[in-house]
């Protein structure tokens, strides 16, 4: 199986749902903390050639209430990109890459398919 990688914050309480089901099943993955290492333009870009930026950004968070009402526009990719590198929490947590896949989210049974169980 290809090496999988998951990216979110450590405290978020999905992330370590996410984290402990890949445990639970043996899984090898390297884990990515985004407000340690924010991601780059050219990793986000890639991400949204393939997600839906509505969809990686997380208007649900207390930091999208924050953010003015400009700034929520979302006006292109280019404008979400350095929303989600000013604000990694911004991020719909966890993103879970395999290769060039990616699952945004915690949904246990895709999740499954992805590991192979």
């Amino acid at each position: 199986m290809m090496k999988l990688t998951v990216f979110g914050i450590p405290n978020c309480d999905t992330v370590r749902k996410a984290r402990k089901f890949l445990e639970q099943h043996g899984v090898d993955y390297d884990f990515h903390d985004v407000r340690e290492q924010p991601l780059s333009s050219a990793t986000l870009s890639t991400w949204l050639e393939q997600i839906p930026r509505e969809q990686l950004v997380n208007k649900r968070s207390t930091t999208w209430r924050q953010l003015s009402a400009s700034e929520q526009a979302l006006a292109d990719d280019a404008q979400a990109i350095a929303l989600l590198q000013a604000h990694p929490t911004l991020m719909k947590r966890p993103v879970l890459q395999q290769g060039s896949q990616l699952q945004v989210g915690f949904d246990q049974a895709k999740w499954q398919q992805v590991i192979g169980q």
